[in-house]
């Protein structure tokens, strides 16, 4: 992986996060567990060695779907506080940014840009514990995998997409679920060998990527979901499909390549340049 990942994150107005719902997920599990498997195969050894103890013998691909599978704990952060981790709405043409004082507690985090920063800060602190660093490399994996789908940066007043029915090839989802799940199952691959058909060593692609940061990442989810609620009609089949599925192996593959530009750089800064306001 080439070493030129430039990460830049300022502090800015605050985009306050509207979804109450809990099925705002992004990209099922397969989708999820693809982003995972395909930055496996891109970390540096360095990056492999430091987060063994993290991954608890599990892997990239296993560990990315756990905070979607946590949203049954009992916990008050589960059920209070950890929905509002996977998506940020923002008004069009408003900047999508982030309040630094609310990445001082897991509890205060009021968004997906904010939820990226303290677990990077949280990852990057030699004085937080174990469990905490392990908590916080979970978040990363999935959130990194949750900005690239374009409804988590969708708008409020449809919650991401759950409000607008669609059928797709006659059978009743939603639009958010079509994005998430749907186009991804109706390949019928596994998701080791949908990351298998989409990864790449590419090396132009993979700097083209690794140019860009977080909030890049959710501006792209951004514009194209409002492409997508423009162009998606009440039924959808063959042609939508034909349409639709290379944006979403794109993005796909996007995550896992700038998830692992984002952990080498977080775990071994030698290999990429970055630039982090921790306070």
């Amino acid at each position: 992986m080439h070493n030129n990942f430039k990460l830049t994150i300022t502090s800015a107005l605050l985009i306050s996060a509207i979804f109450t719902s809990s099925d705002a997920y992004a990209w099922g599990q397969n989708g999820h567990r693809i982003i995972g498997k395909i930055a496996e195969t891109h970390l540096n050894e360095t990056t492999k060695t430091t987060i063994l103890p993290l991954l608890k013998g599990e892997s990239l691909a296993q560990i990315s779907t756990w905070p979607d599978e946590m949203r049954s704990d009992p916990g008050v952060f589960w059920q209070k506080n950890s929905s509002r981790w996977h998506y940020i709405n923002a008004a069009p043409g408003q900047p999508l940014s982030l309040n630094h004082s609310h990445t001082k507690t897991k509890e205060s985090v009021s968004n997906i840009l904010e939820g990226i920063h303290y677990s990077m800060q949280t990852l990057t602190d030699d004085k937080s514990s174990l469990s905490d660093k392990q908590f916080s490399l979970r978040f990363l994996v999935h959130l990194v995998g949750d900005s690239h789908q374009p409804f988590h940066a969708g708008r409020s007043e449809d919650r991401g997409g759950n409000s607008i029915k669609v059928a797709f090839f006659k059978q009743d989802t939603n639009l958010h679920s079509l994005w998430d799940t749907k186009l991804i199952e109706n390949q019928n691959l596994s998701y080791t060998e949908f990351a298998q058909f989409i990864d790449t060593n590419n090396s132009e692609l993979i700097a083209e990527y690794l140019q860009s940061t977080p909030t890049t990442w959710l501006e792209e989810s951004r514009n194209l979901a409002n492409k997508i609620y423009e162009s998606t009609t009440e039924e959808v089949s063959y042609s939508y499909v034909f349409e639709n599925t290379p944006i979403v192996k794109k993005r796909l593959q996007q995550a896992g390549i700038r998830l692992a530009g984002l952990l080498n750089t977080l775990f071994d800064p030698s290999a990429n340049e970055l630039k982090l306001h921790l306070k």
